[in-house]
């Protein structure tokens, strides 16, 4: 079972190139650029890496997204509803990494979940 910890950042980016670039000069980040994705992640020194999101509809500059690890997303966002949250998007597949879902909290704010996929045997 999932302690829950923090495992993601999303922050909002006009340019994700200009933002990894901008990231890897302040702070010395590793930055891996998805263009097939429109994407780019950061790798901190310590601590949660994340990834710059394109802003567009949905997630207007200056959003920051937050990703909880879980181990079942389906039952956490039927848990988020039975508490008064609001379901933004259920289970979704990232292709060769796992799984997310976004809800709303009591505040507003939109908080995301993952899931990776299980690691493959050698």
């Amino acid at each position: 079972m999932s302690n829950h910890p923090i495992v993601h950042i999303e922050i909002s980016s006009l340019n994700t190139q200009a933002s990894g670039k901008f990231y890897a000069d302040l702070f010395g980040w590793h930055i891996e650029q998805m263009p097939e994705m429109n994407y780019a992640t950061f790798e901190t020194h310590e601590g949660v890496g994340g990834g710059f999101n394109p802003v567009g509809e949905g997630v207007p500059a200056g959003t920051v997204t937050i990703y909880v690890d879980t181990d079942d997303i389906d039952a956490t966002l039927a848990r988020v509803e039975k508490l008064g949250g609001q379901t933004l998007a259920t289970k979704t597949e990232i292709p060769g990494f796992g799984w997310y879902g976004l809800f709303r909290d009591l505040s507003g704010n939109m908080i995301g979940l993952y899931t990776r996929l299980p690691e493959q045997p050698s």
